[in-house]
């Protein structure tokens, strides 16, 4: 039985995944090892759980309880519970490292779920003792809000551990999706042309970023590519797109494109940075 969730990993995703846990009644401890890092966490808990006051969503009481379930913490030992859920930097061999170090101070029953948007479930569990508890457990950001969760199923993850995440997403009231461990998963395999076309559009110089945008919002996506991109972060975006043209073997049809790379390098990330493709520092 899931009674308490442990989020490894407090940035953006992190830390929005431990405030959808908390306000739907679990125990949440969320940590990281950068004390700055979950200071901010913390504060932008507190700013959305204030937002959600202001709109009458939620009252003060109701924002007390949330954050009475919230534990902030830099130390590993207090991560025990029966599910974590990691959401750390994007590299099998640090995840494979933190999950094992978990491994040695829960139970052998506790379910490891990764966050991960690109990298091979099955890879993680090639490295972690009793691979049938390790499954990918994908939200979107920001993860309080959006609805849709993969849940995803290697090789070795049991029926078990599948049925017990599709049921946990079922009560942080998102919508379960179960895929099964390929590269990109569904979301980001079919997405990432989304994405790639619209900037070989650009740089091209068949169209304006601005108009692409437009358009793609006005036959009915809630945000053009280029906007989406800015709000995930391109140097996410990138990564993705670089993890699934290295799992088809360098197709072109997932070649990165140099328009965001150069994005990458310049630190122009998107929202989090002030300057991605559009600038946000007016």
């Amino acid at each position: 039985m899931i009674n308490k969730i442990c989020v490894t990993g407090a940035g953006t995703m992190g830390s929005g995944i431990a405030l959808c846990a908390a306000q739907n009644e679990y125990h949440t401890i969320l940590f990281d090892t950068n004390e700055t890092v979950i200071a901010n966490a913390q504060k932008s808990i507190n700013k959305n759980l204030d937002t959600l006051v202001e709109k009458n969503k939620i009252s003060e009481g109701d924002k007390s309880d949330i954050l009475q379930r919230l534990i902030f913490t830099t130390k590993i030992e207090d991560c025990i519970a029966p599910l974590i859920i990691e959401a750390i930097v994007e590299k099998a061999d640090i995840k494979i490292n933190l999950f094992n170090q978990l491994a040695a101070i829960n139970e052998r029953s506790t379910i490891f779920a990764s966050n991960t948007s690109s990298l091979s479930i099955n890879l993680l569990q090639q490295g972690i003792s009793n691979p049938e508890r390790v499954a990918g457990l994908h939200f979107f950001n920001p993860a309080q809000i959006m609805k849709l969760v993969e849940v995803v199923k290697a090789e070795k993850t049991s029926d078990d551990v599948i049925s017990t995440l599709m049921q946990l997403c079922l009560s942080l009231k998102k919508t379960p999706v179960l895929c099964i461990d390929a590269p990109g998963f569904i979301v980001n395999r079919v997405a990432r042309h989304y994405y790639l076309e619209a900037m070989k559009l650009v740089e091209q110089n068949l169209a304006t970023m601005d108009t692409v945008d437009e358009i793609m919002e006005a036959t009915g996506f809630k945000m053009g590519p280029f906007k989406l991109m800015d709000l995930i972060g391109n140097d996410i975006n990138l990564a993705v797109t670089t993890s699934l043209y290295e799992a088809f073997n360098h197709e072109l049809r997932f070649e990165p494109s140099t328009l965001q790379i150069k994005k990458v390098k310049n630190n122009e990330l998107g929202r989090k940075t002030g300057k991605g493709f559009y600038d946000y520092a007016k």
